[in-house]
């Protein structure tokens, strides 16, 4: 039997150190209690556990060697000699003691497999550092474990027993995590991986978490501004149906919202109104800061593991007060481009500094979530936000709630205004001046057997019906449930003009009740239509080009089998969209990632307190002689 031993590091106790020790030739023929082994004596199996264990007939209790650890591989290949692979004989490596195991079994070991970096096998490499050592050192040497055909053993080599500082070790052992989690981005402890993002042709890396299939419960706080249960917006149906199928999930949720229209109960999940106070330019629009007592008690209450809120707004300035006063995660999502609308509502200057307000919020938050990838990029351009702290929240649509069955005869009706045969454009969604409504005024003007509806209100309704006077246009107001599924189903194109969506949920909704979509090339609507789909699933047209548009359009109107073919194939399209997928991801995958970002961000700023510590409190020298 042949042991090749590393005490290079001190893995080894020094009472295991002190044993294969060289002694002068003298005491080596004087002891007479050494126990010669010879190199076919059968060594019995070791099972892993503390206790009285042999190897080779020497007993290793006392020595203070722990056997339940596994054998290192890292260990094996730094001490260069861990085992003789023609005799099948263990070897002691460090600190860790691999078990004696056959020769089939050795090459099926860890140690027998390729090394990532091309350098061959552990016991390649030993077999290559035991002929560069020579014979140093005969068996013979050993005072236990000397035997009688020593002449036809390997020889031993013992590495220097230079003295290495724990300090040192330690370091040694951090700068590697350090170059391997670099690498390969890997930490077991949150299963982090690398994701890439593809934002304007180019990829960025950004950590990942893996998703689990069965996340534990979480006790969520959404703070969502305006109500999406009162204010007719994009992220309506969003919210709605984030809070559903969370719930359903078996999350604990509770939602701060605007107290206009607040139901007594929504799926379950807590609901709190904070008093709210309309937007100076924007009288529809109700705001609230909802940082009162009531409230800070009753979140504090509810003990929230993470803290999610809509941005941009102000209500999303309290949500970051109370999650710095609890010191949990929070993560923000993105839904109104207010820098593009600023202009058309205030003052140009004003946009400069409310990009400054959006950095600060974001830069405080743990993690971003953007409707598209348009949105995405227009955050980076500004510099909002670390790149990897920005991600997708997938698209979805209620695919059921929207179908082409929903289609009325007397809706159509009611949306020709009692001229069902004309073709009919529909619009839905709010009206508001940076929709871009007045482009469809231009684009009546050329299409005067074509028939005009819109759907939903907003503060430039007024000014719409006065623009569209002695026009085939008719404005319904506000329509829900059946009624709207009625309207998408009823009409022949879905126009959206607008340039600032940041996804465009209402182009969803048209595409998955069957009807094809006209839309502006800006905003989120080309994540919705790329441009390997157009053609296919819809059309798009360069913003504020009437002859673009016109060129997409009037086929659409006049061809009813062009009409039905892009129809249909918009409808499978949007049948890949789920809202509980969109929402699994979220929770499963973004949550996880805010969790991991904050609890980096605490060990950040600890760092200051850990020098000052090591400043004044020297750590103790120790020493293994």
């Amino acid at each position: 039997m042949v042991f090749f031993v590393h005490d290079g590091d001190k893995g080894l106790p020094r009472s295991v150190s002190k044993l294969f020790k060289r002694k002068p030739e003298d005491e080596v023929k004087s002891s007479t209690k050494s126990r010669k082994v010879s190199s076919s004596q059968a060594v019995p199996d070791l099972p892993l556990g503390k206790g009285r264990v042999s190897i080779a007939g020497k007993s290793l209790k006392g020595f203070g060697i722990d056997l339940t650890k596994k054998p290192s591989t890292s260990n094996a290949l730094k001490s260069g000699v861990p085992l003789n692979a023609a005799s099948g004989s263990a070897a002691v490596v460090g600190d860790k003691i691999p078990l004696p195991f056959s020769q089939e079994e050795q090459q099926m070991s860890p140690l027998n497999k390729p090394r990532p970096d091309g350098l061959g096998s552990s016991l390649e490499q030993s077999s290559q550092a035991k002929q560069r050592v020579g014979s140093s050192l005969s068996l013979s040497n050993c005072p236990t474990c000397s035997s009688s055909s020593s002449s036809s053993l390997n020889s031993l080599h013992f590495p220097s027993q230079r003295q290495i500082p724990i300090s040192q070790k330690v370091s040694k052992i951090r700068s590697l995590s350090s170059k391997v989690q670099k690498s390969e981005r890997v930490v077991d402890r949150f299963g982090v991986k690398v994701c890439k993002m593809a934002i304007n042709g180019e990829e960025q890396e950004a950590p990942l978490l893996e998703e689990a299939e069965t996340s534990k419960p979480r006790r969520i706080a959404l703070f969502v501004e305006p109500s999406p249960f009162a204010y007719v917006s994009g992220y309506k149906n969003r919210f709605q149906n984030f809070i559903k199928y969370l719930r359903e999930m078996g999350d604990e949720v509770m939602v701060v919202t605007t107290h206009e229209g607040v139901p007594e109960e929504f799926y379950g999940a807590k609901l709190i109104g904070s008093r709210s106070f309309p937007c100076p330019w924007y009288q529809k629009v109700p705001l609230s800061l909802a940082l009162s007592p009531r409230i800070i008690s009753e979140v504090a209450a509810f003990k929230p593991d993470i803290i999610h809120a809509s941005s941009p707004g102000i209500m999303v300035f309290g949500a970051l007060a109370i999650a710095k006063m609890l010191c949990v995660p929070i993560v923000m999502s993105y839904h109104t481009h207010v820098p593009v609308y600023i202009p058309r509502y205030t003052f140009s200057w004003l946009v400069k500094p409310m990009w400054l307000v959006i950095k600060f919020l974001h830069r405080a938050a743990d993690l971003t979530l953007v409707p598209s990838a348009a949105i995405a990029k227009d955050l980076l351009a500004a510099k909002v936000t670390a790149d990897n702290r920005i991600r997708l929240w997938n698209k979805g649509v209620d695919s059921e709630s929207f179908h082409p069955r929903f289609r009325s005869s007397e809706m159509r009706w009611r949306l020709s205004n009692g001229e069902p045969d004309k073709p009919l454009i529909v619009h839905v969604g709010r009206l508001g001046v940076e929709k871009s409504l007045d482009f469809l005024k231009r684009v009546m003007d050329e299409l005067p057997e074509a028939r005009i509806a819109f759907i939903g209100d907003g503060p430039y309704r007024e000014e719409l019906e006065k623009m569209f006077a002695g026009m085939p246009a008719v404005f319904t107001g506000m329509l829900q449930g059946e009624e709207l599924s009625q309207a998408y189903a009823s009409g022949d194109v879905f126009v959206m003009p607008s340039e600032s969506e940041t996804l465009g949920l209402v182009v969803l909704e048209a595409m998955s009740s069957g009807i094809p979509v006209v839309g502006a090339r800006a905003g989120g609507i080309p994540d919705i239509i790329p441009e390997d789909q157009e053609g296919k699933t819809g059309f798009l047209f360069s913003p504020g080009d009437l002859d673009d548009c016109l060129s997409k359009l009037k086929p659409l109107l006049h061809d009813r089998e062009l009409r039905e073919t892009i129809g249909k194939a918009a409808r499978e399209e949007m049948e890949k969209y789920d809202w509980r997928a969109a929402t699994k991801t979220i929770r499963n995958e973004q949550y996880n990632a805010a969790i991991w970002f904050w609890r980096k961000k605490k060990v950040h700023l600890m760092r200051p307190v850990q020098l000052l510590l090591n400043f004044f409190v020297k750590s103790p020298q120790v020493s293994y002689r």
